[in-house]
């Protein structure tokens, strides 16, 4: 085990890269199954998730070439075996994305139930419906879905609610299925933009992405091409609130602001300095921040993936602010570590109250998920004195070489072996 240690109170100030998007890489890694070509993927980020997944890959008899860092060839001539084992899947909720792909081109897929980090119910019957109404089979059977079908055939299907993993696990199956898919209620956050783009530049067919409305037809097979990862836009907005705690200066490059237009919003009526250009922002803080209240709602909404960082934020707040949570209902576990650092918060159901103090104070603190991870990051930047996080495995999940990046910005910040656990 491992653990950050950061001696708090300097304002950050500098220039800092984002990686590419974990949360696009994943899908995407996925969508190689879909084509017995070489695919190629640039920027890829070096997390614990994007090794699950290849280990995943593997397991499927996919080969992989890392050849220089950040750049992986996928290559899917052959599938050899159509499970996904609890092993890995357990790990990360993400892997269940080879469900799609696996039946569009085998017609076999059994994949363990998911896991991931414990913040809520984040269940997958959607992707389950969606298969059927294209004609798979479902059976689960000792913690497994045993999916089956001869092709899958084009549907008309909606979602019952808003999901990122459900709209790309459908658009994936119904990449190579037999005739015309309709796609209802999807989710439009922009991976799966993305995601629709590289299959339409592998030969799909696909219209709609971005709307709530995607219209898939199907093909008899799809090639392979060379694509650079998007930038990660959690990751970005992670750094943009390290300026904004830290009262600092920070220019966040190789980012798109497009995408994090509801957090530069709030930021700036927070009474931030909000400067953006291509592929760039710079936010200057050099004071107390306004306590603004936020809720959390799917893409373009307030990311659900900043709310801790944010709370983190306004628990430096200048007065009182309402912070609601309604994407995931356990995700304020957070909550209990922030306030051994000083913070003052109250959690009723959904409604997190934060009442601004005007300083936090260095602590131990266990890390519980990933954006928790980065929520404890922040506060720690801010603090008075040291604070050691323990449990940093969940940050590896998320953030390529964090610790780097912020000692390049002026943290007082390195990881050690972690003797308490």
């Amino acid at each position: 085990m491992e653990k950050i240690v950061i001696r708090g109170g300097i304002p950050l100030k500098g220039s800092v890269t984002v990686s590419g998007s974990k949360n696009a890489a994943l899908p995407l890694m996925c969508a190689s199954l879909l084509s017995r070509d070489e695919m190629t993927f640039h920027k890829v980020p070096a997390l614990r998730d994007i090794r699950t997944t290849k280990q995943l890959l593997l397991q499927l008899g996919v080969q992989l070439d890392d050849f220089t860092p950040g750049t992986l060839r996928i290559k899917a001539r052959e599938i050899i075996d159509h499970t996904a084992p609890y092993e890995l899947v357990k790990t990360m909720r993400a892997s269940v994305m080879v469900l799609g792909p696996l039946m569009a081109r085998e017609g076999r897929a059994d994949v363990s139930l998911p896991g991931g980090c414990a913040i809520g119910a984040r269940p997958i019957d959607q992707h389950l419906k969606g298969l059927e109404a294209m004609g798979a089979s479902i059976e689960l059977q000792n913690g497994y879905i045993q999916a089956r079908a001869n092709r899958l055939e084009g549907a008309d299907f909606t979602f019952d609610l808003k999901t990122v993993t459900g709209t790309e696990n459908l658009i994936m199956a119904a990449a190579l299925a037999k005739g015309t898919t309709v796609l209802r209620n999807c989710a439009i956050e922009p991976e799966i933009t993305e995601l629709a783009g590289v299959i339409n530049r592998m030969g799909g067919c696909i219209v709609g992405a971005g709307t709530d409305t995607i219209v898939i037809e199907g093909k008899d097979r799809l090639q392979g091409i060379v694509h650079e990862i998007m930038p990660d836009r959690i990751e970005a907005g992670t750094f943009i609130m390290a300026a904004c705690i830290t009262r600092g200066d920070i220019t966040v490059s190789e980012c798109e602001p497009e995408h994090l237009a509801a957090l530069l919003e709030k930021l700036e009526e927070a009474g931030l300095k909000v400067e953006t250009s291509e592929r760039q922002v710079r936010v200057i803080s050099n004071g107390r921040v306004k306590s603004r209240n936020i809720e959390t709602n799917p893409y373009p909404g307030f990311a659900t993936d900043f709310q801790a960082q944010y709370m983190a934020l306004m628990a430096l707040g200048d007065s009182d602010c309402y912070i609601t949570e309604n994407v995931f209902e356990n995700r304020y576990m957070h909550v209990q570590e922030l306030v051994r650092m000083g913070a003052r918060i109250r959690v009723s159901g959904r409604v997190a109250k934060v009442q601004g103090v005007k300083e936090l104070s260095g602590a131990h603190v266990q890390a519980t998920d990933l954006r928790a991870s980065a929520s404890l990051i922040l506060a720690g930047l801010s603090a008075k004195g040291v604070t050691e996080i323990h449990r940093v495995y969940h940050l590896d999940r998320g953030y390529e070489h964090l610790e780097e990046k912020l000692a390049n910005l002026g943290a007082d910040v390195r990881r050690e072996k972690d003797d308490m656990l």
